[in-house]
C-alpha cells in the first residue's frame, strides 16, 4: 500500500480537531479539498475513519485506532524536523574531536573560542590519542573530524585530508649546548650527541623518520617521550638535542631560554591538517568548525 504522505496529515489534522472548519484554517486547504483527501484515504485503506456529524466529525472505533499510530508518527516526523532545523542552525548538538594534546593547546584552541563563542549551546567532545588510533575511530564513525600533524604521505582512498597550516621543524638546544650554535652540523653529525625525540606513533616522529630514511640516516635517540611538551621540557633542562616544531616555541627561541641548531639539510615544511571520513556525511558543527580554521588559518 503507497498511500500519499499528506492524506495522513490531513487525516490527523482533522481526527485531532474534531472539525474540519478547522482542520482547513489550520492546514489552509479549502474544506473541499479536505472532505475529498479523507475519502481518498478512506478508499484506499478500505474501511470509514469518521462519522459525519452537525458537530463536526468523531472517528469511528477503527479511526480512533488508525488515529493512536498516526498521531505518533506524525509527531515523530515534526520533531525530527524541529531537530533538524535546530541541527542546521547549531542551536543544539555534538561535534567529537580526535586530536592529540598538543595540537589541541599549540593549534586548535583559538579556533575552538571563537566556535563556541558563536555556537555556545554545542557540546565539543576532545578525543586524543595517537593519529593511527584516532583515524580508525574517525573510519568508524566514533569521531567526527581528526585534527593532526601531515607526515607527507597522507593519501587515504576512503579519507578526505586537506592543510590548514604550514609549520617548520627545527632542532633546539638550552644554554649547555651553545657551543654548537657557531657550527653547521649535518643530520649525520646529530647522531654524536644525546637526541630527545618523540616516541613511535606520532606523526611528527614520523615526519622525521621518514626525511632521515631519504638522507640514508637512522636516528638511536637517547630518550623517547609521549609528549612533545616533555621533549621541550627535557631539552630545556639539558639532556640533549630535543627535535621541535618552530611554530610553537616561538617565544622560548626569542626569549633565549632555547636556540636553534644550524642545520646542513633543510628540512622541508609540512602542515596541520584535518581528516573527515568520506563514508559519514559531516554534521553542521563540523562543517562550521572547518569553516572556522580555514577562514583564519
Amino acid at each position: 500500500m503507497n498511500i500519499d504522505f499528506e492524506l495522513y496529515r490531513v487525516f490527523y489534522t482533522v481526527a485531532k480537531n474534531g472539525n474540519i472548519t478547522k482542520a482547513s484554517q489550520e492546514l489552509n486547504i479549502s474544506q473541499p479539498a479536505i472532505s475529498k483527501s479523507i475519502k481518498n484515504l478512506e478508499s484506499q485503506l478500505g474501511g470509514e475513519l469518521f462519522v459525519r456529524t452537525r458537530r463536526g466529525v468523531i472517528l469511528t472505533d477503527e479511526g480512533r485506532e488508525f488515529y493512536s499510530y498516526i498521531k505518533q508518527a506524525i509527531e515523530f516526523i515534526n520533531n525530527a524536523e524541529s531537530k533538524f532545523t535546530e541541527l542546521i542552525n547549531l542551536e543544539t548538538g555534538l561535534i567529537k574531536i580526535g586530536i592529540s594534546t598538543t595540537l589541541t593547546k599549540e593549534f586548535l584552541l583559538p579556533y575552538l573560542e571563537e566556535f563556541h563563542s558563536t555556537y555556545p549551546k554545542i557540546d565539543i567532545q576532545i578525543i586524543t590519542n595517537i593519529p593511527r588510533e584516532l583515524l580508525k575511530m574517525l573510519r568508524n564513525g566514533l569521531v567526527d573530524i581528526v585534527i593532526m600533524n601531515l607526515t607527507g604521505k597522507d593519501n587515504s582512498s576512503d579519507l578526505i585530508i586537506d592543510k590548514c597550516l604550514s609549520i617548520s621543524d627545527c632542532f633546539i638546544v638550552n644554554k649547555n649546548y651553545k657551543y654548537l650554535l657557531d657550527k653547521e652540523l649535518s643530520l649525520k653529525d646529530l647522531s654524536n650527541y644525546p637526541l630527545i625525540l618523540q616516541s613511535n606513533g606520532s606523526n611528527t616522529r614520523a615526519f622525521l623518520d621518514n626525511y632521515c630514511k631519504e638522507n640514508n640516516i637512522v636516528f638511536k635517540p637517547n630518550i623517547e617521550l609521549a609528549s612533545y611538551s616533555l621533549v621541550i621540557e627535557f631539552t630545556k633542562i639539558g639532556f640533549g638535542i630535543g627535535f621541535a616544531t618552530k611554530n610553537y616555541i616561538k617565544n622560548k627561541l626569542d626569549s633565549g631560554e632555547l636556540f636553534e641548531l644550524n642545520i646542513k639539510e633543510k628540512l622541508p615544511n609540512r602542515y596541520i591538517g584535518y581528516a573527515i571520513s568520506k563514508n559519514h556525511i559531516p554534521n553542521f558543527s563540523t562543517k562550521k568548525l572547518i569553516e572556522i580554521i580555514k577562514k583564519t588559518s
